[in-house]
């Protein structure tokens, strides 16, 4: 399955954001295959890398020894050059409210193919926007990844909003014995909606608002949301979690509270996004389905329906066929639904 060689993968990191730079790492952990790659972020705002992709390879090269150059912020190239990966029991401080569940997903894949048992202390911000929060990874992520044999956790020791960060997210790891292939067309029968606001430090009315908008926009009771306060957080922060669990799968929608960004307006992004999941048949939501396409591949095959594809999903099984040895193929399956299929070999 793997397409190892020592010359350097030339890899261009303009058309994708710190997703790309975080696939090519774990990519490259888990093959031993060296790469480059030039303009990292090249269409973003501030290109080159930010204090939480600085993060991601600095721990991706402490877990495995690897020799990297240009590793600092602002650069918009890198060198990385993998050595053995080593388990171990590792901590990192990404500084402020950078997103610690996005250095986890780089380093999973690599500690599942360490030789013992691995833990992971990561701090800094645990509900952002543009990141997967906490309960999505617990909830919709590993449970998906325990049925193709994985054996991970994840604990949430203190929360952590973007701007002070501060959060506290813990792992243990076991190796991977052997990957089992994944089989994800149906949601299977549905077992509960829920819904949670994760609130600190600012006015009680924001979080009603954004209770009484979701509720509104899903024509739900007010009552299936939850109120949560997360006053251990060092800052001020809001997160909105709406979820539908089903036998076989869970999809969370979330809503991040930012400057200038109205509650109705958090909630309404919120709560269209999980609608719009559930008016369709496919089984994974759009977030999903783009962190399961690693997993997939390092199995070796497997398939399952999801929404229309973002850049992120195309930009990633490109990414992917170029450092293992897999084939991704996608094809329409009803109206608005994408059979995405993962084969062995080319």
């Amino acid at each position: 399955m793997t397409k190892t060689n020592s010359s350097l993968l030339q890899i261009s990191g303009e058309s994708g954001g710190g997703q790309l730079l975080r696939s090519a790492l774990s990519l490259s952990m888990v093959t031993g295959q060296p790469f480059r790659m030039t303009n990292i972020r090249g269409q973003r705002p501030t290109p080159g890398l930010m204090r939480q992709h600085l993060t991601c390879v600095k721990a991706a090269a402490e877990v495995c020894n690897a020799a990297v150059d240009g590793a600092e912020l602002g650069s918009v190239e890198l060198v990385f050059a993998p050595g053995e990966i080593r388990a171990g029991n590792y901590a990192f401080n990404i500084g402020r409210g950078g997103s610690t569940t996005l250095v986890l997903q780089t380093l999973l894949p690599a500690l599942l193919h360490a030789e013992g048992a691995s833990t992971l202390r990561i701090e800094g911000g645990t509900h952002n926007p543009m990141a997967p929060p906490f309960e999505f990874i617990d909830e919709c992520f590993l449970p998906v990844l325990q049925r193709m044999g994985v054996k991970a956790e994840v604990v949430l020791e203190r929360h952590g909003f973007m701007q002070a960060g501060g959060g506290v997210l813990t792992a243990k790891i076991a190796p991977v014995k052997k990957w089992k292939r994944l089989k994800l067309l149906e949601r299977g029968e549905l077992q509960e909606y829920f819904g949670r606001v994760l609130h600190a430090h600012l006015h009680g009315d924001i979080a009603q608002r954004e209770i009484s908008t979701a509720a509104k926009v899903l024509d739900w009771p007010e009552e299936r949301l939850e109120l949560r306060y997360a006053n251990d957080s060092a800052g001020p922060g809001n997160a909105l979690l709406l979820g539908a669990r089903f036998a076989n799968v869970c999809e969370i929608s979330t809503g991040i509270a930012q400057m200038g960004k109205s509650a109705e307006a958090v909630a309404t992004g919120a709560a269209k996004g999980l609608k719009n999941y559930l008016a369709s048949e496919a089984a994974v939501g759009v977030h999903l389905a783009d962190q399961l396409l690693l997993p997939l591949a390092l199995a070796g095959g497997g398939e399952f329906t999801t929404l229309t594809l973002s850049n992120h999903v195309q930009t990633n099984m490109t990414l992917i066929e170029r450092f293992l040895s897999v084939q991704f193929a996608v094809n329409e399956r009803a109206a608005g639904v994408k059979h995405i299929e993962v084969r062995a070999g080319k």
